[in-house]
């Protein structure tokens, strides 16, 4: 239960706000606590502490923010002075929900109509968000527009359903289609799609999956998917599929790797600057593992080993997540396709983002610890 306290009801922590692995986390809350009265910290994990923030900072110091850290506000840790914002008008050079999420909430606080232009839509949580607690914005195109300060307000939710997150579940989705003799149902999962990129990349790769019982919750599409083993063929990926897949690349490498044919995957050199620059660690661990990769400064190119020879079979490696936790169940779900066991390094920071998954591999395929 949430007890909400209104737009000026924060208070000032007593010590700094670690935001563990969460780049999300420590994004928004860099735009919702800018126009604050207050002095903040943020910090995070090591990964969190190499990340780009200057991409959210530049903005928001726009917006009159007071924001100091390392490598002049690149770099976390991340201090807040705490500042009176004004609106501004900004075109985001990437398509990143983190960024045009942290800006709508410091234009919450800021005085006049903020723009934010992106080149091209991406995920779009935090506006259906917005539109279910009743707050107050336009959409031109993939631009938005959001009047702050004295217009604002919003509707309590009684109750709010956060359904499953389809980044989870999208490791199962690949799993159950590279698995022979796989029918596995995945219950309650958001379908938005500016996330589900990767239901229309695998549906063009031959896999076999079904949305079923959809509805609506909390203004978000929600579905069970229903998913089948099928024979995969390699796909070209381009940039304009990538901010629907982003987190999705390192499972979607699986599944190219184990395709008949080759996939190209373009356009996708933000993928450098996450947890782990995860072009290059998904190409190097893949590789290990027996997948054809040629890697390339936005991309790579798979040679999927999906032949009759090769049976679309990886081989057993001992593989490393380099702190990265979807590069972690990637690494676990193509160990699947092997037909002795896979060991992988460094999986505590799956807890990251799915607790649970170790207890549901088990749970499906029987021999994993």
């Amino acid at each position: 239960v949430v007890h909400g306290k209104g737009l000026w009801g924060l208070t000032e922590p007593n010590g700094p706000i670690d935001c563990g692995n969460s780049g999300t986390g420590i994004r928004l809350l860099t735009g919702l606590l800018a126009g604050q009265d207050f002095f903040t910290v943020l910090t995070g994990d090591e990964s969190i502490r190499r990340r780009p923030m200057g991409r959210v900072v530049k903005p928001l110091r726009e917006m009159g923010a007071t924001i100091a850290g390392r490598k002049g506000g690149e770099l976390a840790p991340l201090a807040l002075m705490g500042s009176r914002l004004h609106a501004i008008t900004y075109n985001s050079p990437v398509a990143s929900a983190q960024i045009k999420s942290a800006l709508l909430l410091a234009a919450l606080f800021a005085e006049g109509i903020t723009r934010i232009t992106e080149p091209r839509l991406s995920r779009d949580h935090t506006e259906r968000m917005f539109q279910f607690f009743g707050i107050a914005f336009r959409r031109d195109g993939t631009t938005l527009l959001l009047d702050g300060r004295p217009s604002v307000g919003w509707n309590a939710a009684p109750r709010l359903v956060v359904p499953g997150d389809f980044s989870s579940a999208a490791f199962f989705i690949v799993g159950a289609t590279i698995v022979p003799g796989s029918d596995v149902t995945i219950q309650q999962v958001g379908i938005n799609p500016t996330r589900t990129g990767l239901l229309e990349v695998m549906a063009r790769m031959g896999a076999d999956i079904q949305l079923l019982n959809r509805r609506e919750e909390a203004g978000e599409p929600v579905a069970d998917i229903r998913v089948k083993s099928a024979r995969l063929r390699g796909v070209a990926i381009g940039a304009d599929l990538i901010p629907q897949t982003i987190d999705e690349f390192p499972i979607l490498c699986v599944a190219a790797a184990v395709a008949e044919g080759e996939t190209i995957i373009s356009g996708a050199e933000e993928l450098r600057v996450k947890e782990s620059d995860r072009i290059a660690t998904v190409s190097a661990e893949l590789r290990a593992m027996g997948a054809q990769i040629t890697e390339r400064p936005d991309g790579m190119v798979v040679q999927g080993l999906g032949t009759a020879e090769a049976n679309g079979r990886l081989r057993a490696a001992h593989g490393r997540s380099h702190g990265d936790h979807r590069v972690a169940m990637s690494l676990a779900i193509a160990g699947l396709t092997a037909s002795t066991p896979t060991l992988i390094d460094e999986t505590a920071c799956i807890e990251t983002s799915f607790p649970g998954f170790h207890h549901r591999l088990l749970e499906l395929v029987g021999e994993c610890r």
